[in-house]
């Protein structure tokens, strides 16, 4: 590990370098790799992390039965854990992120090599979590990210250049709302009746299907739903007909592009730094 060269970290108000011990009992961590032993059986494994992490004898046991409970591991507490599959592995190492109850869980990359329905499941494991605990959720999957965080830290090059929640992250996007539209119109004709209709910033042809059109607009209105709405009026009052119209809104994925092209000029967070997916608010996190 490098050491840091400034600044300071604090985990339930305990210094990392100055607390490391009080500041270890506090935090379960789960690297994108489960630090199981594959010989062992999961009881066996889990009964060895709760010794290494001193959990109370009197509390263990029953420690132990209400994790597996809860990631859902009681029924392959006998078998060994070569024998599980991806999906199992990865609840196994989450276990033994939470004994000893921390109040904060690192997960890194908690999905990958998972299948679609153990992704499903891990994801409501996680949000499960989130009630209880401060989760802090390490992703390149940013659809995962939203999905998942009630806040979210986006990182490009080594600074934090966005922190706050999805929902506010996307209104903090540059590009404007798009909709897309498919007519019978001709693309003079889209010209012409988009031009009447204001907050339209661009218009183009995206493709074409036969007699059939399909464009996009451009809009720097907040809202939407009102745009989309004068775009409909527009062109039923020259009898032309929109066969269908998608209204494409950022996502965070948009966001995380848009961020990190412009991050140069850095964004401005100081108003926004609250923690992420969170139930101990000292803690900046998920």
């Amino acid at each position: 590990y490098i050491p840091s060269t400034s600044g300071t970290v604090k985990v339930c108000g305990y210094d990392v370098m100055e607390e490391p011990i009080e500041v270890k009992k506090r935090i379960g961590y789960l690297p994108e790799n489960p630090p199981v032993y594959f010989d062992m059986t999961v009881i066996d494994y889990l009964n060895f992390v709760s010794q290494l992490k001193k959990v109370d004898k009197k509390i263990r046991k029953a420690q132990l039965d209400d994790i597996m409970e809860l990631v859902g591991i009681t029924d392959v507490r006998n078998r060994l854990i070569r024998n599980l599959s991806k999906g199992y592995k990865q609840r196994v190492g989450i276990a033994q992120a939470l004994l000893g109850n921390p109040k904060v869980i690192i997960l890194d990359e908690p999905t990958v090599g998972l299948d679609p329905i153990q992704i499903v499941e891990i994801r409501d494991l996680i949000k499960e979590l989130g009630k209880t605990h401060t989760v802090i959720f390490s992703s390149h999957i940013l659809s995962e990210v939203q999905a998942i965080c009630d806040r979210v830290l986006i990182i490009d090059k080594g600074k934090l250049i966005a922190f706050d929640e999805p929902e506010n992250l996307e209104k903090l996007l540059l590009a404007p709302n798009e909709i897309i539209i498919t007519t019978d119109a001709g693309e003079e004709e889209i010209r012409e009746i988009l031009a009447q209709v204001d907050h339209i910033i661009e218009t183009g042809v995206e493709d074409r299907e036969g007699e059939y059109v399909r464009a996009y607009i451009k809009t720097d209105l907040d809202n939407i739903y009102e745009i989309s709405r004068a775009v409909f009026s527009a062109f039923a009052s020259r009898g032309k007909v929109l066969l269908e119209m998608t209204l494409k809104k950022a996502n965070l994925e948009d966001v995380f592009i848009e961020l990190t092209e412009n991050s140069d000029h850095g964004v401005e967070n100081k108003e926004r730094t609250s923690t992420i997916n969170k139930s101990e608010s000292e803690v900046a996190a998920k």
